[in-house]
Order: C-alpha cells, then structure tokens, then sequence
C-alpha cells in the first residue's frame, strides 16, 4: 500500500487555499490592531529616524532627496520585516506548538496548497502595510507619480519570496531560538547591502557583486524606479530576479514543510 509521504503529489486546488484565507482572516480580525501598529509604525519611525537624522547632514544622494531616497528603501526593508518574521516564527509556532498545520492537512488540503495559502496571506498584508513610507514620505514632500501604483505589485512578489524563505527556514531550524543566527546572518546583511540607506555603488566591488544575488536589493531598485521613473529593461531584470527567487523559496519550501509535516 502506498503511504502518505509516498503518494503523488495532488495537482493544485484553489477551494484549500480559500480555505486557508478564511482561516487567516478569522485570526487577523483578532489581531489586526496590534499587527498594523507595528507593521505601519515602525518603518515610519525608521524613514522619520534616518531621513531627518542622517538628512540633516546628507541632503541629497545623487539627483534624489535623501528622505525620498530612504522613503522607498524603507519600502523594501517593510516588505522583508512583513514577510519574513511572519514565515519563521508564525511557520514554526503553528507547526510546532499549536499544531495547526497537522490540522489543516486532516481535511483535504496537501502541504503545497497549504504552503502557498500561507505565502500568499503573508504577501498581501505586506504589500498594503509596506506602502506606508511612500504615504508618509508624501506628507514630507515626496511628489506623487502613477508609478506608485506598482509599489504594492512589487512588494507582494517581494514578500512572497521572502514568506516562502520564513516558512523553509521553520522547517530547518532545531529550535525557535535558532532563528536568532538566522536575523543576524541573514536577515541583517539583506537590507543592508541592498541601497536602502546608502547606495550600493559606494560600498566595495564585493559588495556590490553580493548585493545582484540579493533579492532585496532588486526590490528598492523597482521601487525607486517606480516612484521616481521607470527603465524597462533594468527593470525586467528586476522583476525577472524576484520572480525566480519566489519560485525557488516555493520549492524548497513545500520540499521542507512536507519533510516535517508527513512521516
């Protein structure tokens, strides 16, 4: 008889990630206030922090204001925080403790629906709460553009990587105290060799090298150009890198939450 872990794997079902969703908002509707507190307000007083701290002695970085230069790199450093926290500690407390997971999958829903309800619940509350620095920095004198619309486009991809990459780190680390090597080894460089606060071309060649294989940095570049005015063929490339990220996080995700969650 071929067991669980061997069966082939379902093809893909939208009704399980419905499902997921409204598993999702019926617990958003208890926490929502306190998540949007510190989603939207700490990288307000991040951009408030540095734009009027280091932008009272840097008024401007190339041909951009510095607080409008930060304005969209907090952009990016919101669509990693939003994202990535949430898969790590969200991915292994419902695993782990709550066994949530374990439930979810008694229905039918298989690990890959299940991987990518989550993913996409994480990507969408990131792609409205990382908005917030681009509204602020407009009450700052940032001028509107239509290219501001592709900002929550560009976040969500965003946060669907790095989602994914939270959810598969949950399933690798021994302990949920294990996550501490992963902020400060991984999540710590990623915002900041990317051009949130300064630019990338002003660090060493290696860093600059490193900073093309970070998705991070690909994000504040699509967001700037947004904002400010888009390059189209740069900004494929950029769109291209995010999307291959996401799927790459896809698979190894689904690969790792399956390991832990089917015997």
């Amino acid at each position: 008889m071929t067991t669980r872990a061997q069966a082939p794997l379902r093809r893909f079902e939208m009704a399980p990630v419905r499902g997921i969703w409204r598993h999702e908002l019926a617990l958003f509707k208890r926490y929502w206030g306190s998540q949007s507190f510190a989603s939207m307000v700490e990288p307000t007083f991040m951009l408030l922090a540095f734009g009027y701290g280091f932008g009272s002695m840097v008024a401007a970085v190339g041909d951009y204001r510095y607080i409008d230069f930060v304005a969209t790199g907090v952009v990016g450093i919101a669509a990693l925080f939003t994202s990535v926290f949430p898969g790590m500690f969200n991915g292994y407390i419902r695993r782990v403790f709550q066994h949530t997971y374990d439930a979810m999958l008694a229905a039918p829903v298989d690990v890959h629906e299940l991987v990518t309800g989550e993913a996409l619940w994480i990507a969408a509350k990131s792609a409205v709460y990382a908005c917030t620095p681009i509204v602020v920095a407009m009450f700052f004198g940032l001028d509107p553009s239509f290219g501001m619309l592709l900002v929550p486009f560009i976040v969500f991809v965003t946060a669907l990587g790095f989602g994914l990459f939270g959810m598969w780190t949950s399933s690798v680390v021994p302990s949920i105290n294990s996550f501490d090597y992963v902020i400060t080894g991984v999540v710590t460089p990623l915002f900041l060799i990317a051009g949130t606060f300064f630019p990338v071309g002003s660090l060493p060649e290696w860093a600059q090298k490193a900073a093309l294989l970070n998705p991070l940095f690909h994000t504040v570049e699509l967001i700037r150009h947004a904002v400010f005015g888009l390059e189209p063929l740069a900004d494929l490339g950029h769109l291209a890198a995010l999307l291959v990220f996401a799927a790459l996080m896809w698979l190894i995700a689904v690969r790792g939450m399956r390991r832990r969650l089917i015997a």
